[in-house]
C-alpha cells in the first residue's frame, strides 16, 4: 500500500447502475498505452478491459456544486493496473482509455486536474424498472453522427460479491492512475464495496476501432467475458498527485 497521506478531498458525488462488461485482452495491447511506472494486472494470469457505463449524480467540487454539470452519464473504457515500484505490495488501480461525458466543461476539469482522456459526446440513457428494481439499464453517446450503445438486463437480486471473485477484481478498484504533462497522477477513490446484479443479457454496438483504436476491436468484437449490474453508491474522489 502507499505510504504517503491522504490528499484532501476533490469531488464528491453518487455513482450508480454501473454496467459492466468485461473483455479479456493480451496485455501486450495495454502496456505500452499506461503511464509510467504502472504494469498491468490481472486476474488468474488473465488481463481485462473493461467497457463502463453510469450515472453520474449529484456532482461537487471541492464541495459545491456544479450548475448544470451535477447530473450527467459516463461511459468509460478502463484496464486494470499496479505500480511497479510496489511490487507485491501494490494496491489495485485502474487507468482508463477513454471517459466519454456530455458535457464539454467536464470533460476540460478532468483533463486540466487529472490528465484523464476525457472527451465530450451526446449522451443519453434508459432505464427500466420491474417491481422497483432495473430489469434493463442502457447508455448510449453519439460519435461520427451515429448512436452506439451498451446495456444489460439484470435478473435476480443483487448480492455482494464473493471475496476472489473475477467481479470482485473488475469493480473493488481504489486508486485512479492518468498521465499529465508526462508524469503519472496517482489519486484515491473511496466507496464503499458495492452489490452486484448478475445479467441474463448484455450487448453493445460500438465503432471500436474509430473511438477507441484499432488494437481494441478485435477483442471487444467478442462476447465479454463477463457482464454485471453495480448498485454504485456514494463516492469521494481525492485530489491527485504526482508520482516520483
Amino acid at each position: 500500500m502507499t505510504t504517503t497521506p491522504p490528499t484532501r478531498p476533490f469531488l464528491t458525488a453518487s455513482w450508480r447502475y454501473l454496467a459492466m462488461l468485461n473483455y479479456e485482452i493480451d496485455p501486450a495491447v495495454l502496456q505500452t498505452r499506461l503511464p509510467a511506472g504502472l504494469a498491468v494486472d490481472t486476474w488468474q494470469g488473465r488481463a481485462f478491459i473493461s467497457l463502463v457505463g453510469f450515472l453520474f449524480l449529484d456532482a461537487r467540487l471541492l464541495g459545491l456544486p456544479m450548475p448544470w454539470h451535477r447530473n450527467f452519464e459516463e461511459v468509460n473504457l478502463r484496464c486494470y493496473v499496479r505500480r511497479s515500484d510496489l511490487g507485491d505490495n501494490a494496491p489495485r488501480g485502474v487507468a482508463f482509455i477513454k471517459e466519454i461525458v456530455p458535457r464539454p466543461a467536464i470533460a476540460w476539469t478532468a483533463r486540466a486536474v487529472y490528465g484523464e482522456p476525457y472527451v465530450a459526446m451526446p449522451m443519453q440513457h434508459q432505464i427500466e424498472y420491474a417491481a422497483a428494481a432495473p430489469a434493463s439499464v442502457e447508455f448510449g453517446w453519439r460519435f461520427r453522427g451515429r448512436w452506439q450503445r451498451l446495456g444489460v438486463r439484470p435478473w435476480g437480486a443483487a448480492q455482494p460479491m464473493t471475496p476472489g471473485s473475477e467481479a470482485e477484481f473488475i469493480a473493488e478498484h481504489y486508486w485512479g492512475y492518468a498521465s499529465r504533462r508526462g508524469q503519472t497522477i496517482e489519486y484515491q477513490v473511496e466507496h464503499p464495496p458495492w452489490r452486484v446484479w448478475q445479467v441474463s443479457e448484455s450487448w453493445l454496438e460500438c465503432d471500436v476501432a474509430r473511438l477507441y483504436g484499432p488494437e481494441f476491436a478485435t477483442f471487444l468484437a467478442d462476447p465479454p467475458s463477463s457482464a454485471f449490474l453495480a448498485e454504485g453508491s456514494a463516492v469521494m474522489v481525492r485530489q491527485g498527485r504526482r508520482l516520483r
